[in-house]
């Protein structure tokens, strides 16, 4: 049981409000040291997992481009895009995007789009225009980023469970086989389908009373 007071120390940092990255290493020292791991085997361990997963560094090349298409206009031409669009509301444009999202996840696509690459530059700009246009004027422009935001987290989240090879997938299997339940990859894909359709249709409600919100402040407005 001892090797599970990384979890306790996960717990604690977060609840204290340290620095994540900080917790994540000190809770996976601990779990190797009370597993009976010498400080050179983690150490090793930890140089083993960021070789196998260096393509994180790809962040630091998509940040400068995203923010270069930023100086030139890139969210002033998705704004003016929309803008040109009829038809078009922040709900209904953020609902396109959670299918999107969602259906790529569960494709194993999750690196498709993202906050970084897609919803800052392109799907909070458009969605924030239709929303000036739904209200009138009246400013609601932080509500509408953090639905943004939202719909990306909500999609990627509940779709990408439906990928049989995904890790949180395969990190179940061995939780429950831990505990002497065989399942198959397969067989968890299959039940979160229900899950991500109910998530599909509860933020999706969200996102349409958006489009209600934004047309009565319009009319108190005028």
């Amino acid at each position: 049981m001892l090797v599970l007071a990384g979890i306790a120390v996960i717990a604690m940092g977060f609840l204290l409000r340290f620095n994540p990255m900080l917790v994540v290493v000190v809770s996976a020292l601990v779990t190797g040291l009370a597993a009976g791991l010498d400080p050179v085997r983690i150490l090793a361990t930890f140089g083993k997992a960021f070789n196998d997963s260096r393509y994180v560094s790809a962040i630091y090349i998509v940040l400068p481009v995203i923010g270069v298409l930023e100086r030139y206009g890139l969210q002033a031409r998705a704004r003016a895009l929309i803008g040109r669009m009829r038809g078009v509301t922040a709900g209904r444009l953020l609902v396109g995007y959670l299918l999107f999202r969602q259906l790529f996840a569960a494709l194993g696509l999750t690196s498709v789009a993202g906050h970084p690459q897609t919803v800052r530059p392109l799907v909070a700009p458009m969605a924030e225009a239709a929303a000036e246009v739904q209200a009138g004027g009246v400013g609601e422009a932080e509500h509408v980023k953090a639905m943004a935001a939202a719909t990306d987290n909500v999609g990627l989240f509940f779709g990408e469970d439906i990928f049989l090879a995904i890790g949180s997938i395969l990190l179940m299997k061995g939780v429950l086989q831990g505990y002497g339940i065989e399942l198959e990859p397969f067989q968890l894909s299959v039940w979160a389908i229900p899950t991500a359709v109910a998530a599909f249709l509860i933020h999706g409600a969200r996102l349409l009373l958006l489009d209600r919100q934004l047309a009565r402040r319009r009319q108190s407005a005028a």
